[in-house]
């Protein structure tokens, strides 16, 4: 291993939110299908707070109904939701993209997630990769300087857009560059640039997951 920095995790609520999400977005939870609290948190290795948070948060995004007796009822998506959610994602990320392109912005930080991302490839260290992705759009996020903007972008976070076609390896190595692509307009300090490459990032994203529902 090559001196990788650990990384700084989500917080609980957003980490269940993710998953959860990914889930039901991927069709790997199916509509109709009930989730209990107790069973969420078990299987996440978290206790029933961040859980409960969680299931506030895909309730209000349309995704679950809440029922009284700490369960949830899993709604139906359709394509029509995802490409809404990520178009949403894409505005909101590529208006911090150019947020984090201005030239007083400090990006040391998304410049060594970068590097750290580069390694993992170069280790072969896929399994890594969720983790180290969400930090690299996190910092953008943060470094954009817009508190309740990154709040709402964190609510919407779903992990990994692999689709059901294409391997860790081949995701990463595609992230990665494109990740490289928006870090280069971000350190010339081109806001155009820099929210373009973030919009087609997060569409590319839209397109890997819609080959669940083709």
């Amino acid at each position: 291993m090559m001196g990788l920095r650990p990384i700084k995790m989500p917080s609980a609520k957003e980490r269940v939110a993710a998953e959860l999400r990914k889930a039901i977005l991927s069709r790997q939870m199916k509509e109709g299908e009930v989730l209990s609290l107790e069973s969420v948190a078990s299987q996440l290795n978290v206790s029933a707070m961040p859980v409960r948070e969680a299931f506030q948060i895909l309730a209000r995004d349309g995704l679950i109904q809440l029922r009284k007796n700490k369960a949830a009822v899993v709604l139906g998506v359709t394509e029509t939701y995802i490409k809404e959610h990520y178009q949403l994602r894409a505005i909101l990320e590529g208006a911090a993209a150019r947020l984090c392109a201005a030239p007083e912005t400090d990006i040391s930080e998304l410049e060594e997630i970068y590097q750290d991302s580069c390694k993992v490839l170069e280790n072969k260290d896929f399994s890594r990769y969720t983790d180290i992705n969400r930090e690299f759009h996190n910092e953008i996020w943060t470094a954009a300087g817009n508190g309740k903007m990154k709040n709402m972008i964190s609510e919407l976070w779903n992990g990994l857009s692999m689709g059901n076609m294409v391997s860790e390896e081949d995701y990463a190595k595609v992230s990665v560059k494109e990740h490289g692509e928006i870090l280069e307009a971000i350190k010339a300090h081109d806001g155009d640039a820099a929210e373009a490459a973030m919009k087609e990032h997060i569409m590319r994203s839209r397109d890997d997951m819609l080959t669940y529902y083709n």
